[in-house]
């Protein structure tokens, strides 16, 4: 009896806590922002990231460095 009321109290707070956020609840959004700002904030939040990841990944596979080739040949 009591396992089960706690199952129902997890899932009620769950659902509780998705409804605010699909309705756009003032904790999950910024006040005074519309919606295009909010997708503007989101896509430059997005590209902001990948770009880091991407460096990341260079500083990783050592790609950040400049070649010590040299472009001219040799004799």
């Amino acid at each position: 009896m009591m396992k089960r009321v706690s199952v129902l109290t997890v899932l009620g707070v769950f659902l509780s806590v998705l409804l605010l956020y699909c309705t756009g609840c003032a904790f999950f959004s910024q006040p005074g922002e519309t919606t295009a700002e909010g997708n503007r904030r989101h896509v430059e939040t997005l590209r902001v990231n990948n770009q880091q990841m991407m460096q990341d990944i260079d500083r990783v596979l050592l790609l950040d460095r400049p070649s010590k080739l040299n472009e001219m040949r040799m004799p």
